[in-house]
């Protein structure tokens, strides 16, 4: 018997999510996408198909409106690509209606700038109870991260030691200063103070203060900043021989001095300030007159290269291991009319709901991407436009520690 989806979010992750379920005939017999503005999910659902897509306006932040909605269009599952304030009311709404959920991306609130899974997993006992599935982060990173770790872990490793997740950037938008997904939440997470996992404990650091030149495949050295990244929570947890964790992502100087100056003159702050008798955040404001992320695909050149580079022990020997996606801007907007960072967020948001549709990776409770079996997804990736790749025993960026302080 054929599904019935909602999806909540009609940025341009929730575009590529729709494109990509609503091609799923064999699986969905409608999708309903909702948000905020309608007319964002009217545009989207207009270059979809064959699944028919039906749109509605709904406020995230409101479980009665999203217990109303969900009752009256009695999905199977909801996909979350909303905003991470939104996705504990989600999660509540998706509980009082017996709907299975997955989102992208973990919780955060709106007056502190800080994530972490505490406030899903609290969620564990009464999604068990409900007999129903929350697959958390089902994005790329984190997500596909997760997936090729755990991978790496069922086909090549008896024990990982050593884990970094590498993220670059090499596109070209052709603004002076833009972000690639919703500029709230990636200013908030580049601005927070760095984090890593060693021997037991987490580091500290000051933000954007580490940095290494690391070698992405077809692109080359990069610099890239360490940063703290939510599936380094799970990671460590779920795979216990794991002695260091950590997280690096890519910046131009052009980006990092743009960001200096916004920062410096109070701009990135998400603490109130009065304008005019009207208590504003300053970095919503900042949201307000940057591009819109789901509006440079058109132009957008080159490419991403996001991966997970391993060490650790198989038979008795060390053995290193990569494993990592390239992903150009421009087969991005062919596909689905979206940069390269909408897509590989999005593609593995639908094979997420795919496999809890069918029933692959359907288990009581809430869950991370690796506590699944890894081999179904990564399956999918290639045939949904992510092709991976893996080199086994080959030298790493992190061979020789060469790291300086930025």
């Amino acid at each position: 018997m054929k599904k019935r989806l909602m999806i909540v979010g009609a940025g341009g992750v929730g575009n590529v999510v729709v494109k990509k379920s609503a091609r799923m005939d064999d699986l969905y017999a409608e999708i309903m996408l909702a948000s905020r503005t309608k007319s964002k999910c009217d545009a989207i659902a207009q270059g979809s198909g064959p699944v028919p897509v039906v749109t509605a306006e709904v406020n995230a932040d409101d479980v009665p409106a999203l217990v109303a909605l969900i009752t009256g269009f009695k999905p199977d599952l909801l996909i979350n690509v909303a905003l991470p304030y939104q996705d504990l009311t989600i999660m509540e709404a998706c509980l009082q209606t017996g709907v299975h959920y997955v989102d992208t991306a973990n919780y955060e609130p709106k007056d502190k700038a800080e994530f972490e899974y505490s406030w899903q997993w609290d969620f564990d006992d009464r999604f068990k109870a409900a007999h129903l599935t929350a697959i958390l982060g089902s994005g790329f990173d984190p997500g596909v991260t997760n997936v090729f770790t755990a991978y790496a872990q069922k086909h090549y490793f008896d024990e990982i030691h050593y884990l970094d997740i590498v993220d670059c950037n090499a596109g070209d938008h052709g603004k002076s200063f833009a972000t690639n997904f919703n500029p709230e939440i990636n200013i908030r997470e580049i601005t927070q103070r760095g984090r890593y996992w060693e021997e037991g404990a987490w580091k500290s650091t000051d933000p954007l203060a580490i940095k290494k030149q690391v070698d992405y495949p077809n692109i080359g050295e990069r610099p890239s900043y360490l940063l703290y990244h939510e599936e380094l929570e799970s990671l460590v947890k779920h795979f216990p021989t794991i002695r260091r964790a950590r997280f690096w992502m890519t910046f131009s100087e052009q980006y990092i001095n743009h960001l200096k100056v916004l920062e410096s003159v109070g701009m990135t702050s998400i603490e109130p300030i009065l304008y005019e008798g009207i208590a504003i955040q300053p970095l919503q404001f900042l949201k307000a007159v940057l591009p819109e992320p789901s509006s440079l695909g058109e132009n957008y050149t080159g490419e991403t290269s996001i991966g997970v580079q391993l060490r650790g022990i198989k038979d008795g020997k060390e053995r290193t291991l990569y494993i990592y996606n390239n992903c150009k801007h421009q087969s991005a907007y062919q596909d689905t009319k979206a940069q390269g960072v909408s897509y590989t967020t999005g593609v593995p948001a639908a094979i997420g709901g795919r496999l809890l549709a069918q029933g692959i990776w359907k288990r009581s409770g809430v869950w991370n991407m690796e506590q699944f079996d890894p081999d179904p997804f990564m399956a999918l990736l290639p045939e949904l436009g992510l092709p991976w790749e893996i080199v086994v025993d080959g030298a790493l960026s992190f061979d020789e520690e060469d790291m300086i302080h930025a």
